[in-house]
């Protein structure tokens, strides 16, 4: 199916009670289009509808943080709208403190709440602690689960299989060892969705925690495919996180 009218996405279920949707990005709509077009080399695409499922191009930036005690991303259509926003939540200050004074930020556990910008969750992204792999659980904000992405390797191009119960309908295959772009595949290996990390400056890079991608998707998909793609989008970095960045 191509891209077109607007078509909304799976949505969260009613009753949810929403927070307010954060805005931590100086990012103009002019910043982004070249974050799009000339970092990452990705042509403007048709019309999507507004949201996270319906957007043939989105565009994830962290918020930058000398230490990163909290993954805070804002994300943006093609035209630099922001249009939901990924916060870290459940973090005790216990374990704020420790991500400052230690770099044990890999063995922890992260929940991500994707919010829409009314503040409405869409989806729950858990990655529970590790020590060699990853594994990120994605659920509905009712608490059922969509697929798990999991870590299959840990030397050489990265691979995450996407699995929805024991069956595996796509994978994330990193393009180089130092895990930076992506290829996302279904289960025919035919590629449905791109992530490429765009060139932050050598200072951000140095100083700072922030990543920014632009995330491609090549055509509309349908659940669950649609909703473990987005999440793949909203957590390789989450995912490959370790002391040093850069590293897988």
């Amino acid at each position: 199916m191509q891209w077109g009218a607007a078509q909304g996405g799976p949505g969260a279920p009613g009753g949810y009670a929403p927070a307010p949707a954060p805005v931590f990005t100086s990012a103009t709509p002019d910043k982004i289009q070249r974050q799009v077009q000339q970092q990452a080399g990705v042509a403007p695409a048709g019309l999507g509808g507004g949201s996270i499922f319906s957007e043939p191009v989105l565009v994830v930036n962290q918020k930058t943080q000398l230490i990163e005690i909290t993954n805070q991303y804002a994300v943006f259509d093609q035209q630099g709208r922001q249009i939901a926003s990924v916060v870290e939540v459940g973090q005790s200050t216990m374990k704020k403190v420790a991500r400052v004074v230690s770099s044990l930020d890999q063995y922890m556990t992260h929940k991500l709440e994707v919010r829409d910008q009314a503040g409405t969750v869409q989806l729950v992204l858990t990655r529970p602690r590790k020590l060699v792999k990853s594994r990120v659980v994605v659920a509905r904000p009712d608490g059922s689960e969509v697929g798990q992405i999991v870590q299959q390797n840990a030397i050489g191009k990265i691979r995450f299989g996407l699995m929805v119960g024991e069956h595996q309908v796509g994978m994330i295959k990193a393009e180089n060892w130092r895990a930076w772009n992506f290829a996302i595949v279904d289960h025919n290996d035919v590629e449905v969705a791109r992530i490429t990390k765009t060139w932050e400056g050598v200072l951000r890079t140095m100083f700072t925690s922030a990543d920014n991608y632009v995330v491609q998707i090549h055509h509309r998909l349908a659940d669950p495919l649609l909703s473990m793609v987005i999440a793949s989008a909203l957590t390789v970095d989450t995912a490959l996180k370790q002391d040093s960045r850069g590293w897988n």
